[in-house]
């Protein structure tokens, strides 16, 4: 395996000054080490990865220096536009190295919304006319740097160095991410599954969904909810689908915090659309727990004033059971869309494990309960 300091260091030997992007688990010894390493005006966690690109395009039109821009593959779909647009040789010829966790690699087992991502990475790449070089554990890490590195700088424009599982040690970082609150997400869970009752469910990708479907499990209770096992950013607006398709049945968001900054303009959208039956449930641990807990800008946020601004009707705030249950009465009185704030602490059991059933029996599942007593005709 590779050393994440190593590989840190020599990126910043070939003049790459400012690192950005969105963690990712593969990549998370590498984003501990630049979260230990860098300055804190050379290193910035982006709410979504195309953000990383445009800061790094940024960076090099005020300095003429290069940056890194990091990701899980699976955010190559948010980068499309600018590195068409913005970043391309045909357009302004901007280089920017993109250092990708390649889940779901072909022969490498993964979960199920990474399999297909996986198998495409490389076609994508190229449709994209972006080279690129393969970095495992067993390759000359100097040589495959220099080569991207040469690429930037002869075609001014992007390339990329796909990482492969394991090929990094692990690396600990010394930061910590620290919330005012002892409360556990799966505590948090639990009580709001129970609060629920038959409203329907939505919850986000990560931990969440894992610890809903575990919950379900230990409670002897039909999986009735739609665990989002991919398409980070996007819950809330799923579940504004499923709030506008059945206006008489309440729906409950369970958003994380990273999720809901990675495409925070669906917060305005739903105040708009004023959907009675949405509760929007936001848990708020300052970070990005399931790919190596990097922080997130979420307890910097006002999501009083954000989701007061656009439109929700009432906004409550918790850090316990008491105080969940307390939020619970009180938005059961009010007509949506609404957001409950739960400020929970990072970390999750060991024992945690994962869905059982595929995304089309979870999918099947989530609609035979939506569609309990509809009117059909």
């Amino acid at each position: 395996m590779l050393s994440p300091e190593t590989f840190f260091d020599t990126l910043r030997r070939k003049g790459i000054d400012l690192f950005a992007g969105v963690p990712d688990s593969l990549l998370s010894g590498i984003c501990a080490c630049i979260e230990d390493r860098c300055p804190k005006s050379s290193h910035v966690i982006t709410a979504n990865e195309g953000n990383a690109i445009a800061l790094a395009a940024g960076f090099h039109l005020s300095t003429g220096k290069t940056a890194a821009v990091y990701m899980q593959n699976s955010g190559l779909g948010n980068c499309i536009n600018p590195l068409t647009s913005l970043t391309d040789p045909e357009v302004y010829r901007i280089p920017v190295l993109l250092i990708i966790g390649w889940r779901g690699e072909p022969s490498v087992k993964d979960e199920p919304q990474h399999v297909k991502q996986g198998r495409i990475t490389e076609k994508q790449l190229n449709l994209l006319e972006i080279p690129y070089w393969i970095l495992d554990g067993n390759t000359d890490m100097k040589k495959v740097v220099q080569q991207a590195v040469d690429s930037l700088n002869k075609n001014a424009s992007p390339a990329a160095i796909l990482v492969r599982k394991n090929t990094f040690s692990p690396y600990k970082s010394s930061q910590k991410t620290t919330m005012p609150s002892t409360l556990k997400r799966e505590d948090a869970l639990a009580c709001i599954l129970r609060l629920a009752k038959d409203d329907l469910i939505i919850s986000t990708t990560g931990k969440t969904s894992r610890e809903v479907y575990a919950l379900r499990e230990s409670f002897n209770q039909k999986q009735r909810d739609f665990l989002t096992v991919g398409s980070m950013g996007h819950t809330s607006s799923i579940a504004l689908g499923v709030a506008l398709g059945r206006p008489e049945k309440r729906v409950i968001c369970l958003d994380g915090d990273g999720s809901l900054l990675m495409h925070m303009g669906a917060i305005p959208v739903i105040g708009s659309m004023k959907p009675e039956n949405f509760i929007h449930v936001l848990l708020n641990n300052g970070a990005h727990e399931s790919v190596g807990g990097q922080p997130t800008v979420a307890n910097r946020v006002d999501f009083a004033s954000l989701s007061l601004a656009c439109g929700y009707k009432k906004y409550e705030k918790v850090c316990d059971i008491e105080g969940i249950q307390r939020a619970w009465q009180k938005l059961g009185r009010e007509k949506g869309p609404l957001m409950l704030e739960v400020v929970i602490k990072t970390g999750s059991r060991a024992d945690l494990g994962r869905p059982s059933t595929t995304p089309a029996e979870n999918k099947q599942a989530f609609m035979q309960a939506a569609m309990e007593g509809a009117v059909h005709g």
